[in-house]
């Protein structure tokens, strides 16, 4: 009678890598979220602490209340919501259209032009220029000037150059066969292909737009036209606190500001996470 063979399996080595590499991530993970569940619960909280709590001691939502129904406050906020969106939109537009005419190999001046493009992602007039040439174009004071200022942004338009070289040139061929236009090509080969590409690139245009504090800072003065981080920037460092009908501490107002100014890209980021890390991989490898 033949004995039955155990087949069994080699234990698997714990190694001291992978043991001090996931205490390091752990540590480096409660880094991360301690400060931010502080800030969360600190905002709900209707007495301002210092000290670290689980959760509130006096749960409240007056901060939230407060910026969301005072004009000083929500105004800016729904400034910076428009032209993010706006700006993203005509970031997009820009860099897909740019980047489409430089893979053109065969158009006259095509090298001059790319190289003209890269220059100013080196060189660039000077703020003094700047702000004349936004004086002429009458952007100064005017929240638009987020828009316009990001709605061309030479690195991303190279991204996309190089993404779009990345697609095999046999559709390009076929699609000509078939007698696409070069316009018909864009939209029906070329955009439907580059995806991942557009929401990649998409949203660092929209985490530009939306960060810029330093554009509000030098070009506008009025405060209709400011954006929300030229107002959390005023509300923590000058202690400019609206006066509102709810009873709000300035501790609460400032971290309810905080994490009404996070939470969009915290509620996106997580979806759009393999996107944003497939932008760092744009046309560096091509076949």
């Amino acid at each position: 009678m033949a004995k039955d063979i155990e087949f069994r399996q080699p234990k698997k080595k714990v190694h001291v890598f992978d043991v001090v590499n996931y205490i390091v991530f752990v540590i480096v993970a409660l880094i991360v979220i301690i400060p931010i569940w502080k800030v969360i619960v600190d905002s709900f909280n209707a007495v301002g602490v210092y000290q670290f709590k689980l959760w509130p001691s006096q749960p409240t939502a007056a901060g939230y209340l407060t910026i969301f129904g005072t004009q000083k406050l929500y105004r800016p906020f729904l400034n910076s919501v428009i032209t993010t969106v706006l700006g993203t939109l005509l970031g997009l537009i820009m860099s897909t259209l740019g980047g489409y005419v430089l893979c053109q190999f065969e158009m006259p001046g095509r090298n001059a032009l790319a190289f003209f493009l890269l220059f100013t992602m080196i060189f660039s007039g000077g703020m003094i220029p700047e702000y004349l040439v936004m004086r002429q174009l009458h952007l100064t004071n005017n929240m638009w000037i987020l828009v316009v200022k990001h709605g061309m942004n030479v690195y991303n338009l190279v991204l996309m150059r190089n993404f779009f070289e990345g697609i095999p040139g046999s559709l390009f061929e076929a699609a000509k066969i078939d007698g696409c236009s070069p316009m018909g090509i864009f939209f029906k080969i070329v955009l439907p292909l580059s995806k991942a590409a557009l929401a990649s690139i998409g949203l660092m245009y929209a985490v530009t737009v939306w960060n810029d504090y330093s554009t509000v800072q030098i070009y506008i003065v009025d405060r209709d036209q400011v954006n929300f981080q030229y107002i959390l920037r005023v509300l923590v460092m000058d202690g400019d606190t609206p006066t509102s009908a709810y009873k709000v501490s300035q501790n609460t107002l400032y971290y309810a500001a905080i994490v009404v100014a996070v939470l969009p890209f915290m509620a996106l980021y997580p979806f759009l996470q393999k996107y944003f890390v497939t932008g760092v991989n744009i046309g560096a490898v091509k076949e």
